[in-house]
């Protein structure tokens, strides 16, 4: 996992589990978590495929989770928590373009590809196989997390950024 995007990847993973939890069971989150994670590090390395670009994200900020939480409605619920700070680490984008590779694992499989053409490598997101090919075990432990309905608001947001990303360059006239 590259290190300078590592907070970003973080608060991403924690906003998808904090808004489409895991099935109940200590296993569950954990495999819940991994898949989270896995599409937050190749979202986040897909927006930031170069070292300029992570440092201009930690120089500016990502931004924040307002909009994902009103989307959700887990705005309601901000005020509950002790520690809201994380939320500010949240890139709107990041968190859009991992929704939508949860939703969709060929399109997973294609963006885990297109990490070869980034400065990061294919080795940033590790082996991403609960993310591109992923079992019925991580079906289940992740229902909400997987499900392309409940995820389609979130997913919506960026896909089009997301695809222009993916599409292949042109070649030469």
């Amino acid at each position: 996992m590259p290190s300078d995007l590592s907070h970003v990847i973080a608060a991403a993973t924690r906003w998808l589990l904090t808004a489409f939890p895991a099935a109940a069971g200590a296993m569950n989150y954990a495999l819940a978590e991994a898949q989270a994670r896995q599409a937050a590090t190749v979202a986040a390395v897909l927006r930031c495929p170069t070292t300029l670009d992570v440092e201009l994200l930690n120089m500016l900020g990502p931004g924040g989770s307002d909009r994902l939480d009103a989307l959700t409605g887990a705005d309601q619920h901000r005020a509950e928590e002790a520690d809201r700070s994380w939320r500010t680490w949240v890139d709107e984008t990041v968190v859009s373009w991992a929704a939508n590779l949860l939703a969709d694992p060929h399109l997973a499989a294609r963006a885990a590809s297109a990490l070869s053409a980034t400065e990061h490598g294919t080795g940033a997101a590790g082996d991403a196989r609960r993310l591109t090919v992923p079992s019925r075990r991580d079906h289940d432990a992740a229902p909400l997390l997987r499900h392309p309905d409940l995820l389609g608001p979130i997913a919506g947001l960026h896909r089009a950024a997301l695809l222009d990303a993916l599409a292949p360059e042109p070649t030469g006239a």
